[in-house]
């Protein structure tokens, strides 16, 4: 079963949001990310929503710098309400990122993150994703992405093609992205998808790494 519609609901407080999703996947994610962040540096998220995974992981990874990031006011204001609460000294401030934007508030990134984005927003957000990690990331740095996908050689499930009907009757520019598509267009910028990982509820974990 795909993710949730992304709703966001009040979590008490004017600001501050909660995403059913994040308590059910981000341990799964955590584990992942284990296997392939850096020790130390900067890990840049983007399209942070609530801010729930970012301070689940700032917490699960404390020698690393996490970095927040959303395009929603909402969102932003959302992850300080968070951060406020968590109290932890290795996340910083959110800062406003529209992944099509052909410039982000930062010159360097040591790992960038996208969770459950590349479904709910345009392709070119993917192709300012893409283009950005390939002028951020350091050789050899990673690349994560979360969600539901379509591949040429696996059925897809049921419940996912639901998913994307409903995204696309939502907004004709969001859906399912084909996987084949995704790794083209890193291919593009210096991006190669060096592991897929199967996850719960037929989503996928996907590493690329700047080549």
């Amino acid at each position: 079963m795909s993710e949730p519609k992304p709703f966001l609901l009040d979590a008490g407080g004017a600001a501050k949001r909660h995403a059913p999703a994040t308590a059910r996947n981000r341990d799964a994610i955590a584990d992942v990310l284990a296997e392939f962040l850096p020790q130390h540096g900067t890990v840049v998220e983007i399209a942070s929503g609530t801010g729930e995974h970012a301070i689940h992981f700032a917490a699960r990874f404390p020698d690393l710098v996490w970095q927040p990031s959303d395009h929603d006011p909402a969102g932003l204001a959302s992850i300080r309400a968070w951060m406020d609460e968590a109290a932890l000294s290795n996340i910083l401030p959110p800062v406003l990122i529209d992944a099509m934007a052909a410039n982000w508030p930062m010159t360097q990134a040591d790992a960038i993150l996208c969770i459950n984005m590349i479904h709910i927003s345009p392709w070119s957000a993917t192709r300012g994703l893409m283009a950005r990690a390939g002028e951020l990331l350091p050789m050899g740095a990673p690349l994560y992405l979360y969600g539901p996908y379509i591949r040429d050689d696996v059925e897809t499930a049921p419940s996912n093609r639901a998913f994307d009907a409903s995204l696309k009757e939502r907004n004709p520019g969001w859906g399912l992205r084909n996987l084949r598509d995704v790794a083209q267009l890193a291919q593009e910028v210096g991006l190669t998808l060096e592991r897929i990982v199967e996850m719960p509820a037929n989503n996928l974990s996907l590493i690329f790494r700047r080549t």
